[in-house]
Formats: structure tokens, sequence, C-alpha cells
């Protein structure tokens, strides 16, 4: 009896919902955990001492960590019963905010971070995996827009939440702040939640585990490094080249691993179309997201002269109208299928980085909010589709490791947007200085170039958006099921 089967034997729908709603809630505290640190980074240089650089390992580490871990979730799921894997992950999680609540240095607390992301890595792939086993196809849509709703609202109010904390008092509320929460979380998961898989015992391979750490942590910190004024440009170079190196070596060894049937993370799910379109949208989106995140708020404040808490709340509109628009957006992809939804975002989000790349110092910082606030909602329309097509294509023994190649794609797509970005932005900014401009032309300038660049990347996701089916749309010939 596959996951599948004993879903529909063994279980209400009732049941069932009790498990997504407490796998949810989960994902929302951990995610919004993500993004609390940023604003308190200040804070945190202060009492401890220690230089911008340092502080902001604080956030690569905690990226590292999770582009590390996330590879190993397709194995740990397919492993472990879905109980265990929630409490390792809650218990990773718990335990890394409770130590940094208390961190008497920062060393201490950069370890509590990367303890922190060792179970938030875990968490997601654990979501859209049991999501997969229990929903029907059906309903797949509807679920799917909740976990964007999710993704989406957590990560929003996260610097609002941090800087609430920060104006009663020390940056460890923020974590003291979690850590009930987590708790609960934990005692709730292990007193109601119920094994929604069939483990089966595969082996874990000896090579595997360094070879992800060889890949795409180099690969990740070399793409963060890329711009960055205070690095040498070796470095970059250097970790990129490791990582590409690695990431060879990882891919082969999973090829040798799929013909005996125990890959680590298994590559054929890339066999199926629907997942190979699916995939290549989302890791566009995720570079065009996180470069736009990363931008904007720096054109708030160096250019339109904004308060960081005045940046805060302008950008939280778009996250929340993402976070409300996730639900309703799975409802209708149930109805109408992906193609529909997608295609005409899609443009819109192209339209967008085209009215981004022609802001002046005059242009009011409301229409900045709207073209925001447009951009979210047809993110809402794009990754919620996307999702559910991904995986809703797989057969049930290859969904978990969908799962973990989906986040672990979102990881190294949203460090190499990012590094698209400020790239672009730095390279065109100082040649707009050197060429007599201000500083706030030459940075708008600089932005010009990056949203155009963005724009440019992005045409090939429009593109993609026309070649999207649901996955009982798609024949043998595109999203048949891979070779065993």
């Amino acid at each position: 009896m596959d996951a599948r089967e004993l879903a529909s034997s063994g279980r209400d729908a009732g049941e069932n919902r009790s498990i997504i709603a407490i796998l949810l809630v989960a994902a929302f505290v951990v995610i919004l955990n993500e993004t609390t640190m940023n604003v308190a980074l200040s804070r945190i240089m202060g009492s401890f001492g220690v230089t911008e650089r340092a502080a902001q390992w604080l956030t690569t580490a905690f990226m590292l960590t999770m582009a590390v871990v996330i590879p190993v979730t397709g194995w740990l799921l397919e492993r472990l019963h879905t109980r265990t894997v929630f409490t390792l992950a809650m218990s990773l999680f718990s335990a890394g905010t409770a130590i940094a609540a208390l961190a008497p240095t920062f060393e201490v607390l950069l370890g509590a971070r990367i303890v922190q992301a060792s179970g938030t890595a875990v968490m997601m792939p654990l979501l859209m995996t049991t999501v997969m086993q229990l929903v029907p196809e059906k309903g797949r849509g509807q679920m799917m827009g909740n976990i964007s709703m999710v993704i989406s609202v957590a990560p929003a109010v996260g610097p609002t939440l941090s800087g609430v904390l920060l104006q009663l008092g020390s940056w460890r509320y923020i974590f003291a702040f979690v850590l009930p929460i987590a708790l609960a979380i934990l005692a709730l998961g292990r007193l109601k939640l119920r094994n929604a898989n069939v483990p089966r015992p595969v082996p874990l391979d000896g090579w595997s585990i360094p070879l992800t750490v060889v890949a795409f942590g180099p690969l990740v910190y070399g793409l963060s490094l890329i711009g960055n004024p205070l690095v040498p440009t070796w470095q970059p170079v250097v970790a990129l080249g490791m990582g590409v190196a690695g990431l060879g070596a990882f891919i082969a060894r999973q090829f040798v691993l799929q013909a005996r049937d125990r890959a680590f993370l298994d590559l054929r799910t890339f066999r199926i179309g629907s997942f190979r379109i699916a995939v290549t949208m989302m890791a566009i989106g995720m570079m065009a997201l996180f470069g736009t995140i990363i931008m904007l708020p720096l054109l708030l404040q160096q250019v339109y002269g904004l308060e960081p808490l005045q940046v805060g709340l302008m950008m939280l509109p778009g996250g929340l109208l993402m976070g409300v628009l996730g639900p309703i957006v799975g409802r209708l992809y149930d109805r109408v299928g992906p193609r529909v939804l997608v295609a005409p975002a899609s443009l819109v989000i192209l339209a967008v980085f085209v009215g981004f790349s022609m802001l002046t110092p005059s242009t009011p910082w409301w229409l900045v909010m709207v073209g925001h606030m447009l951009m979210s909602a047809s993110f809402a329309f794009t990754f919620t589709p996307l999702f559910t097509v991904a995986l809703g294509g797989l057969p049930g023994r290859l969904i978990s490791h969908g799962s973990a190649m989906l986040g672990t794609i979102q990881q190294v797509a949203g460090a190499a947007g990012t590094a698209l970005f400020v790239t672009i932005f730095a390279m065109q900014t100082d040649a707009a200085a050197s060429g007599g401009a201000g500083h706030a032309v030459a940075m708008l300038r600089g932005s010009h170039w990056a949203f155009l660049g963005a724009g440019a990347v992005w045409v090939l996701a429009v593109a993609a958006s026309l070649l999207l089916r649901k996955p009982d749309e798609v024949g043998t010939g595109t999203g048949g099921h891979p070779a065993h």
C-alpha cells in the first residue's frame, strides 16, 4: 500500500485538515523568523561590538544552511515518518531560538541561527510533500494557495513585528516572542500529528552529504558576495568555481545512485515536462522577487529619503496582498487551470519592471507602493499555480524529492537574483557618478538598468507561461512518469 492509498483508506478529511493545519502554522512561524533579523542587525552590532560585515553573517549563514540542508530533506522525507520529521524540524528550530535569546556572545548567536535554519529548511518540503500525499488532485490548488499565503504573509510581517519588538526593548525580545509559540506548536504536533507516509528503507549515501555541502554552500555564498565592494573580486569567483564543480560531482553521483533506485536527491523529477516548465518559471520568479526586495528599500531610503519604518510599512501591503490572494488563486486554479492565471500575471510583472525602470526623483512614493502591490498581486497569481503544477505531475515516490528540489532552487535563484540586481546596479551607478551625476540621480540610473535586466530575463518566464498545463492535462509525451 503506497502513501496515497494509505491516506485515502485510513483517514477522513477532517484528520487530514488537522495535520495540514498544524504544518501550516509551524511553517508560518519558521518563515516569520527569517525576516525578523534584518531590522535588528544594527542593535546586535552595538550589543556585541561587531562590524556590519560580521553581523551580515547572521543572514548569510542562515541562507547557506538552508541551501545545504534542503537537499537532504528528499532523503529524510522518504526514510522517516511525517511525525518524526516534524519533531526533528521544530526541535531544532526551538533549540536554536532558545540559544539565540540567551546568547552571551556573537559567535553563540551565529551558531544558534545555523541551528534555527536547519529546522526551517526541513519544514517547507515537509509541508508541501504532506499536502501532495493527502489532498486529492481537484483540491490541491486551493491548498497550495494556503501555503502561498503562509510563504507571502510571514516574510512581510516579519520586519514589522521586529520593529515593534525593538521599540519595546532588546533584540532578544524577538527570539523570546517566537520561542513559546514554537514550543507550543511542537507540543501540539507531538500530540495531534499523525503519519502521512510509508517510509522506505533508503540507505544514506556517504558521498552525497559532503557533495551537497561542497555544491550548494559555495554556490549560494559566491552569489551572495557578487557586487559587495568590501569583498575582493577573487572570492566570489573561487566560491562559484567550487560550487559549480561540486554541483557537477553531486549530479554525477545522483545519476549513479538512480540506477540503483537509491538517489539522495532524485533528478528524475526533471524528466517530467510539467515539473521542468514550472521549476524554470519558479527560478526566474524568485530571481525577480528577491532582486526587487533588495532594490526597492534601497531606493526608497537613499533617493526618496524615507525612514526604515516608513519603508517597511510601504512594503507591507504588497506582502499582505500576496498572502490574501493565495487561497483565492488556489480555488481559481482548481477551476480554470494554470495558464489562464499565470500568463496575464506574467505580463503585468513585466510591465511593472518597465515602469520601475523609468522612476525619477520626482516620482511620488505612493506610485512606487502601487507598483509593488501590483507586482505582489501578480506573483500571487504566479507562484500558487507553479507550486501545484510542479508537484502535481510527479508520481508519489518522487514528491519528496520534488519538494526538496523546489526549495533548493528557490534558495539558489534568490541568491542569483540578488547578485544580478546588485551587480548591474553597482556598475551603472558608478558609471553615472563618474559622468558627473548626483548621488540620487546616479542611483536611479543604476536601478533603471537593473530593472530592465530583470525584465529581459522575465521575458523567458512570459514565454514559458504559455506552455503551462494542469498535470492531468499533460500526456505521456511531456509529463509521463520517469523510468524506473
